[in-house]
């Protein structure tokens, strides 16, 4: 049997992303000293999209939530991670990651590569509820790992309140409900002296 080009296209990029099993991550697992991966990281947010999408601010797609959640990190093959917190790298969008999209998705025949690039963009661009509250997932994850390792990457320097709140914020576009849970989980850092105020 003859295998189609359209096959052969989709089974490279199935290996290709097995690369970002690889990616490190700062944050550590739940109570562990062990960093995530990409991988592990995006398959939790999937998680946490399904599990937690009726406290969204806006009714949104679920199934192009879960797409986005699964592949908003896998630019990272060959962009490497950004520590949310880095001082002097930014944590957007960069010119690296829009190649890497171009690279990997383009693994896929046209219509599918498409598709996962405008998804991409999508989600980058944070301006749709279904963006917004893929986003809020990303936010509140490591802050539920932070906050169960005795504040995790809150400990590394130039990591403080001010920092934390400003970059968990963006929560609150995608869901109110988790946003006020979340604001609690960074006041009962601080509380517990495991995230510092000012420098």
């Amino acid at each position: 049997m003859m295998l189609s080009d359209k096959l052969l296209q989709q089974i490279e990029f199935i290996k290709e992303i097995d690369k970002i099993k690889y990616i490190q991550r700062r944050t550590k697992l739940f109570n562990s000293d062990r960093p995530e991966n990409d991988a592990e990281h995006s398959w939790h947010l999937a998680l946490m999209a399904l599990v937690l999408s009726e406290h969204a601010n806006q009714s949104v797609d679920l199934l192009k939530v879960v797409k986005m959640v699964l592949i908003h990190d896998i630019v990272e093959i060959d962009a490497g991670d950004t520590f949310i917190y880095d001082t002097e790298k930014n944590h957007t969008n960069t010119g690296a990651e829009r190649l890497a999209a171009q690279r990997i998705f383009g693994i896929l025949p046209g219509e599918q590569a498409e598709e996962l690039i405008a998804i991409w963009e999508e989600f980058e661009a944070g301006q749709t509820p279904e963006a917004q509250f893929a986003r809020a997932m990303d936010r509140l994850e490591p802050l539920l790992q932070n906050s169960s390792n005795n504040g995790g990457t809150w400990n590394e320097p130039g990591v403080n309140y001010e920092k934390v709140y400003a970059k968990k914020s963006v929560i609150k576009d995608g869901s109110a409900v988790l946003w006020g849970y979340a604001e609690k989980l960074i006041d009962a850092g601080v509380a517990r002296g495991i995230l510092k105020k000012g420098k």
